[in-house]
């Protein structure tokens, strides 16, 4: 997609006049194009101005940092609330005036209607005066009609827009608090949490805006009725007026019961998505330890409990519908009983005013005004957690300035700090150093020593408790596990600045990245979330050279070299640090301990003290052995911070907040070469083809088995028949109270009294049917379509699990979660709403209009052409409709994303200053939805002005013809067929658009099942060798190609070892690598194949779980506690993890991050070892730790898999040298394969160079050791 689009279409909308905006006509070019093709992204108009995200966010933001400042004066708690109605209320008072001049529109309607049946009760043919009156009263009728047709929908769209506009803002302020979030508030929130405010929260306002005036504008009508109903039949209106009240007492208690359920689903779905944000953060490491099904299992579980909560308010949503649906036939029936019951006698124009006037409450008071309470209730509550997030603490703001001396930099003077404000043990304490230009600062330690905090205190990340930090110039910061966003290789090494060719290539050449790019393009796209097709290596070298292209005065680089191999790293070392940074500061954490000689200090550091520091000369002479002060000793982990406290950065600890940062002072001013970043996140496939009545069917019948549906439509049509009868039965009843009235019947009389008896007990009967069976059908289609929703979520879940990896490396996380998050949410609120409005006014046009022709034949007549204009407005509309709605869909998962891939980069976005930069491109994402969104509005309201202005002409049509035809009809069934066709105007529009918005909303459930298609493909394992006898695993047969990961046809080499057989052959190979990608077969199927469950494998990438130690280390429950610490012991993290505070049953931040990323490569490697599987696949398991830990781990390794197959994947040589086999891979093809002395005694072997570029030291201990 385009951040930044680079020919925006000119929207019609800002040169169009008053009549062309008023009927939408500037829309019609755009509907005539998407009539003859298929609508692309191009065709979108560009968002209007005072649309943008940026002036909105800003302009919020403007009103929010006032209230806060406010807030603190008067020592209170700031109101988001407050905030947004200072900032829109202007606009939306406005907006107000013109609902409630609508509404008056609705109050006269009545008058000119009954004056109108007088005419007719009293009709005269020789009196020309009162025809012509009646000509005017119907003028009058129709103007009503048609100007409420334009006003009603001129507020909903500029109300609708309100609310886009406060959804937008608010966007943008979530967005940029995240970016802005201290430590501390780092702990008290989850990535889920920030999805769900992004995709669900925030959807409040675009509902509640539409109903909110409602709330004082419905209690306004009713009183204006009331007034009308005594005029005309006097206190018996109080008995109707009566069932109003008590119906909107009990609304008003069903939105306390609203806002209550809200806070719990919300709750809920917060747990949701924060496990399937995990899981499919996770992928590889759920499908290589077979956990699919155990996460199917624990996601489907929380779903249940989240879908429990949405059924409560799904029922009480339909219990507000089923009283829209019934409530005015209930007041009706109550009125004319309490008069019937006082004797008063009652006119035809009587019956039909009272009618219309309760008829004017329908929408307003029994429709508009619960939703308003329901959708104030909820956004209430959205708000209030917003407003949470919103005031959590933020990183104060810097800005650099010149030194006057010019000096550049890095002073630490005493300096002590505290993950956790709360624990006793500092994660630093009385660090004191100083780096100037030209200087190399090697930080060393073992796991957990607080290298990486000492970083992140240079960064400010890390708030000093004493001591300080003085910062004088610009950093450039090389992250432990590299981040890459979402674009080109280049755009993630420009990074915002200018492409210069000389500096671009030096840059890449310096960084060992020149046949990378020859075999990847560079102008490629980094796929997905996780930056591929890039593997580990490509991915730090990509990191390092955007730091070097920089051109920064600090360099910060954590441990750079672990990813790629000794070649590869020794290129880096001399090319890059000793040679590109040779004149800037630099300070490299590292456990390549052959590097230290060439660095100007060591720092040595152990439990966040400062073990030792000199150079590397003064080592040698004052007889320091460097690997002794690597040893375990009583070392503890780096301070958990606020254990329990889940967290949001992928790269970060939790971190306390009221401590300043480091006085980053002294900078260079900002670099005036820099552009926009490019970040490229495709839009999703523009699925095609229609909604077809296969989908429709898939989505009831996951709720639902046949029977229910066919009860479902059977009671549907029972509610129906049982409503439009009462029409008819009153306007029998009307005739007769007319004939009462005017005297030609006598009430006393007994064929009289049995009519009416018979009347009303008919009447009762039908009210009371209207009402069982209205509840009825609304209850049980929510039912069917909310149980529809578990099942869809749980089909796609086991799908996606159960899909290719290829799938993930293809698919942007945010799409795939979009699908779980937004889509979701439209399935458990709005589709069940839609689907249950369509059906009910569906057949209440039927019944309409079926009794409009049973009453006066003729009506057929202007119904026909009615029913033909709107069945062909409705096709010309939806083929444009559609289009714009899966535009929609599409572009929203971007802004999905992009908040993905910030939250995991966001210490290294801050580090180089790019908030705004990725502010901006945040906007430009809204931007983007912004112009779907716009265009779904404004179509929307074209296709309703039409078809009320038809609906309006049809009104003039019935009114004039009824005068014309007055003579061959009575007044009860002109009352009758008038009401009716007024009440037609708002339904039938209403009908066509809810028709095709369900269309547009099955689009849901169309990507739903389109999205599972996609995956059909994988339906079938992959066949894996079949373990076979050998005794050495090298007769296995390796021709076999496997699936490569980016491409479908191009093999690469794969690796396969048989498993042992009883005796115990011991196995183990060794692949080092250069740029290739996996070199085992990862599981591509939906199902998971035996050789996966007796397989252990530990990744590179370490994946840690919400959760307790425990959980993680034993996610199922599966092993002892004395087992679990045994394994610890093993891999030397039992003292760590017994020095947390609640030892094993420490709750664990999100993804683990209370650890060092050394420590989370260690928990999953015990995690691996307890599996006690026969085969060991291990992928660079031990990369972040220090070499003595490292070469236990390893020692450990050999004596507890003797009897094992054992396959290592390494760049640190000194990890597999006593393996008994070596293979050595380049770009996917094997070059070498033999013994490790062997190797090493070619001197043209790849493995012996690359043991020399070790240094000579090393590589004579490597070789005495291979033998």
């Amino acid at each position: 997609m385009r951040p930044v689009s680079l020919e925006e279409k000119p929207n019609p909308l800002q040169d169009a006049n008053f009549c062309s905006r008023l009927f939408s006509w500037w829309l019609n070019p755009l509907f005539k194009i998407g009539y003859e093709r298929k609508l692309k992204q191009d065709d979108l108009y560009s968002v209007l101005p005072e649309d943008r995200s940026q002036r909105l966010g800003e302009e919020l933001q403007g009103y929010w940092d006032r209230e806060i400042l406010r807030a603190q004066k008067d020592a209170r708690e700031p109101s988001l609330m407050k905030t947004i109605v200072k900032c829109y209320w202007k606009l939306y008072f406005a907006l107000g005036l013109l609902i409630f001049l609508e509404e008056g529109t609705k109050v006269v309607l009545p008058i000119f209607l009954g004056k109108i049946i007088s005419y007719v009760e009293n009709y005269d043919p020789d009196n020309s005066a009162a025809l012509h009156e009646a000509y005017g009263y119907a003028a009058g009728l129709s103007a009503c009609v048609l100007v409420w047709a334009v006003l009603h929908h001129l507020c909903f769209y500029h109300m609708q827009r309100v609310g886009m506009r406060l959804r937008v803002a608010v966007c943008r302020m979530i967005y940029r608090k995240s970016l802005h979030l201290s430590s501390s508030a780092m702990g008290k929130t989850t990535t889920g949490q920030i999805v769900n405010l992004l995709s669900n929260d925030v959807n409040r306002f675009d509902q509640v805006t539409m109903f909110l005036h409602y709330l004082w504008v419905g209690p306004l009508q009713a009183i204006a009725v009331t007034a009308l109903l005594w005029m005309e039949i006097g206190i018996s209106c109080l008995a109707g007026m009566a069932v109003l009240i008590i119906l909107l007492l009990l609304q008003s208690c069903v939105g306390n019961s609203f806002s209550s359920l809200r806070s719990k689903t919300a709750a809920l779905t917060d747990d949701r998505i924060r496990t399937m944000s995990e899981v499919i953060t996770g992928i590889r490491t759920v499908k290589m330890n077979a956990w699919e099904k155990s996460f199917i299992d624990l996601i489907t579980r929380l779903r249940r409990k989240e879908i429990s909560k949405i059924l409560e308010s799904s029922y009480l949503r339909g219990m507000n519908l089923a009283s829209f649906f019934t409530v005015s036939k209930i007041m009706i029936f109550v009125t004319f009983i309490t008069n019937e019951l006082l004797d008063n006698l009652i006119t035809a124009s009587q019956v039909f005013v009272v009618v219309m006037l309760f008829e004017a409450l329908r929408f307003s008071s029994t429709l508009y005004f619960p939703m308003a309470v329901e959708k104030v209730s909820e956004a209430i509550v959205s708000i209030r957690r917003i407003k949470n997030f919103l005031l959590l603490d933020e990183i104060p703001e810097l800005h650099p300035q010149q030194p006057s001396d010019g000096e550049r930099m890095v002073d630490m003077q005493d300096f002590t700090a505290f993950w956790d404000e709360e624990s006793e043990t500092p994660t630093l304490r009385g660090l004191s150093f100083t780096v100037r230009p030209g200087e190399l600062l090697a930080v060393v330690g073992p796991v957990g020593a607080g290298k990486s905090s000492l970083l992140h205190a240079v960064l400010g990340e890390l708030p000093p408790r004493q001591g300080k930090v003085s910062v004088h110039g610009r950093i450039a910061y090389v992250s432990q596990q590299p981040w890459v966003f979402p674009g080109t290789v280049r755009s993630n090494i420009l990074f915002g600045k200018k492409y210069e060719k000389d500096r671009y290539e030096k840059v890449i050449r310096a960084c060992a990245l020149e046949e990378d790019l020859q075999n990847l393009k560079e102008d490629e796209i980094v796929r997905g979330d996780g930056g591929t097709p890039l593997s580990e290596g490509e991915k730090a070298r990509v990191s390092l050279a955007r730091a070097v292209y920089q051109d920064a005065d600090i360099y910060l680089l954590d441990d750079p070299f672990s990813a790629v191999d000794a070649g590869v790293s020794r290129h880096l070392f001399e090319q890059c640090t000793r040679q590109a940074l040779k004149e800037k500061i630099t300070i490299l954490v590292t456990h390549q301990l052959q590097y230290l000689k060439d660095a100007s200090h060591i720092l040595i550091l152990r439990d966040g003290k400062m073990v030792e520091r000199g150079t590397y000369s003064e080592f040698l002479k004052s007889g320091v052995d460097i690997f002794s002060l690597f040893e375990k000793g009583n070392e503890q982990s780096e301070p958990s911070p606020v254990p329990g406290a889940p967290t949001v950065i992928s790269e970060s600890l939790v971190q306390s907040l009221q401590s300043p940062r480091p006085s980053l002072k002294d900078a260079a001013p900002e670099d005036q070469d820099t552009e926009n970043i490019q970040v490229t996140l495709p839009l999703e496939d523009h699925l095609e083809g229609k909604v077809g009545f296969k989908t429709y069917v898939n989505y009831f019948t996951a709720g639902a088995d046949w029977p229910v549906i066919i009860f479902l439509m059977l009671v549907n049509i029972t509610a129906q028949v049982a409503y439009v009868l009462q029409d008819l039965w009153l306007a029998f009843w009307a005739n007769l109270q007319s004939e009462l009235y005017s005297g030609t019947l006598v009430k006393e009389d007994e064929y009289v009294v049995f009519a009416l008896n018979w009347y009303l007990g008919v009447y009762s009967g039908l009210t009371v049917s209207t009402l069982l069976f209205g509840i009825t059908r609304s209850l049980l289609i929510f039912y069917i379509l909310v149980y529809s929703s578990q099942t869809l979520h749980n089909k796609m879940l086991e799908t996606i699990l159960r899909s290719p990896v290829l799938f993930f490396n293809r698919n942007p996380i945010g799409k795939i979660l979009n699908r779980f998050f937004k889509d979701i949410g439209y399935m458990d609120d709005l589709l069940p709403l839609i689907f249950q409005d369509f059906i009910q006014t569906f057949l209440l046009v039927i019944g309409v209009v079926g009794v409009m022709v049973a009453a006066i034949p003729w009506t057929a007549i202007p119904v026909i052409p009615l029913g033909i204009i709107f069945f062909f407005l409705r096709r010309y509309f939806l083929e444009t409709s559609r289009d714009v709605k899966r535009l929609e869909c599409t572009t929203r998962s971007p802004v999905f994303s992009h908040l993905a891939s910030s939250l995991r980069g966001l210490w290294t976005i801050r580090a180089y200053k790019a908030e705004q930069k990725f502010l901006e491109l945040f906007d430009a994402h809204q931007d983007l939805h912004s112009e779907a969104w716009f265009l779904l509005l404004t179509t929307s309201r074209w296709l309703a002005v039409y078809l009320d202005v038809t609906c309006a002409i049809f009104v003039t049509v019935v009114a004039f013809g009824a005068l014309i035809l007055v003579e061959s009809l009575d007044a009860g069934h002109v009352g009758l067929v008038l009401s009716l066709t007024i009440t037609l105007t708002s339904i039938f529009q209403w009908c066509v658009r809810q028709s095709v918005e369900a269309e547009n909303m099955v689009m849901f459930i169309f990507l739903f099942l389109a999205f599972s298609g996609l995956l059909a493909f994988s339906s079938c394992c992959l066949s894996f060798p079949t373990p076979v006898s050998c005794r050495d695993w090298r007769d296995f047969p390796q021709t076999q190609p496997c699936l490569d990961l980016e491409s479908e046809t191009a093999p690469c080499s794969s690796v396969y070892s048989a498993v042992s057989q009883p005796h115990g052959i011991k196995n183990e190979s060794f692949c080092p690598k250069q740029g290739m990608k996996s070199v085992w077969p990862i599981p591509q199927a939906p199902c998971v194949p035996l050789m996966q469950i007796s397989l252990s494998v530990r990744l590179w990438e370490p994946v840690l779980f919400t959760g307790t130690m425990r959980e993680n280390l034993d996610p199922f429950n599966e092993h002892t506690d004395n087992e679990l610490w045994n394994a610890l012991e093993e891999v030397q993290l039992k003292e760590s993890i017994e020095g947390l505070p609640a030892k094993m049953n420490t709750k664990l931040a999100e993804s683990g991050l209370n650890l060092s990323i050394g420590q989370k490569q260690l928990v999953c490697l015990t995690r691996a070892l307890l599996r006690k599987n026969q085969i060991l696949i291990i992928d660079k398991a031990t990369s972040y730790v220090d070499p003595r830990t490292d070469e236990f781990i390893q020692k450990k390794i050999r004596e507890r898999f003797a009897q094992c197959t054992v396959l290592t994947v390494a760049h640190r040589l000194s990890t597999v040298i006593d393996c008994e086999w070596i293979r050595v891979l380049d770009s996917g093809t094997q070059k070498e394969s033999n013994r490790p002395y062997n190797l090493l005694q070619n001197r043209n072997s790849l493995f012996y160079k690359m043991v020399q570029q070790l240094g000579e030291e090393e590589a004579a201990v490597l070789t005495k050791r291979a033998k």
